[in-house]
């Protein structure tokens, strides 16, 4: 025997478990923030609507509410009714609105896109303004943010060359008070009482009136300086107006447009569906059910469109106004 002692041989390195990912372990955190926010989100509209119903009990919201009840007299030569045009323009402008957010979405969201769109007018481009290649989602937001614009355009013609104007651009500072007032209202579960059809609400006036007069016109000035359209040698104009602005205000102006119509849709539904739906889609003021049925025809026609944005389907309505190509 050799004088050196045999050691015990080592016992195998057991296989450490892989950790996770940070990915993963985001994606496992995800949920828990997701329900965390929904909850404090629960939490926070009980305690809204509890304390709504609190003030308006009070002797101070009881004498508010009854100085602002949420609306103020139109003026005496306001028109009555939704005529036939203003209900056409509604559906048209949810329509495109729809196309408009969901086409947004897929151009911020796409990284691969599956073709690319060359305007067809290359003979009369320069060197210094080459035909730009885009992917096909990014020239349906464009197309559509044409439609949407004409539309716009020939609703704010009608909108006061027929004096409908006034029932959503404030006439009078009570719009504030009232508007307050309405809110209250809403939040108190409360509904105020309304009639549409002459008169909205000071605080669907201040809502309409946002969505016509500063988030569409928003919408399409950051929309038209991120686009191939701006002049990209105007070094002043550039200057004034850069593009990291428009870029920090078209997202959020879209979630606005998004918000606006979960809350707008909610409300017409629950204070009415019957008689508000018959005011916006088949422009009368009675019991029946046309309108929604014009509404649900729609609602069909808007969650098509919504799943029809699709390569397949893009491609050829692109290929009749440029060149699509893979790359």
């Amino acid at each position: 025997m050799s004088g050196s002692s045999t050691r015990p041989a080592r016992p195998a390195a057991r296989p450490t478990a892989a950790r996770p990912s940070g990915g993963a372990a985001a994606g496992r955190r995800l949920p828990r923030r997701l329900l965390i926010t929904i909850g404090l989100a629960l939490v926070g509209l009980v305690l809204v609507v509890l304390l709504a119903r609190w003030f308006r009990e009070t002797p101070a919201g009881l004498g508010f509410l009854a100085a602002y009840p949420g609306e103020y007299a139109l003026p005496q030569d306001a028109p009555v009714g939704i005529p036939a045009w203003l209900a056409w323009q509604h559906g048209l402008n949810a329509f495109f609105l729809l196309l408009i957010i969901r086409t947004g979405l897929l151009v911020r969201t796409t990284k691969r896109p599956a073709a690319y769109w060359t305007r067809a007018n290359s003979g009369l481009l320069t060197t210094k303004n080459p035909p730009k290649k885009i992917s096909l989602e990014l020239w349906l937001h464009l197309a559509v943010d044409v439609l949407f614009v004409l539309n716009g355009v020939v609703y704010l013609v009608l909108l006061f060359t027929t004096g409908q104007w006034v029932r959503i651009v404030p006439t009078s500072w009570e719009v504030v008070p009232n508007a307050a007032s309405a809110a209250l209202q809403y939040a108190s579960l409360s509904w105020p009482s309304e009639d549409g059809w002459v008169n909205y609400n000071s605080l669907q006036q201040l809502a309409y009136f946002s969505v016509v007069f500063l988030a569409a016109p928003l919408a399409i000035v950051t929309g038209l300086r991120m686009s191939g359209a701006w002049p990209r040698d105007a070094e002043r104009l550039n200057r004034a107006y850069p593009i990291e602005w428009a870029r920090a205000l078209h997202y959020p102006v879209m979630l606005y447009f998004a918000a606006f119509i979960v809350v707008h849709v909610a409300l017409v539904l629950a204070t009415g569906a019957q008689r508000n739906l018959n005011h916006v889609y088949a422009a009368r003021d009675d019991g029946s059910w046309l309108g929604l049925i014009i509404f649900a025809v729609t609602l069909v026609l808007m969650i098509g469109a919504w799943f029809a944005v699709r390569p397949i389907v893009i491609r050829p309505l692109a290929a009749l106004t440029g060149k699509v190509t893979r790359s």
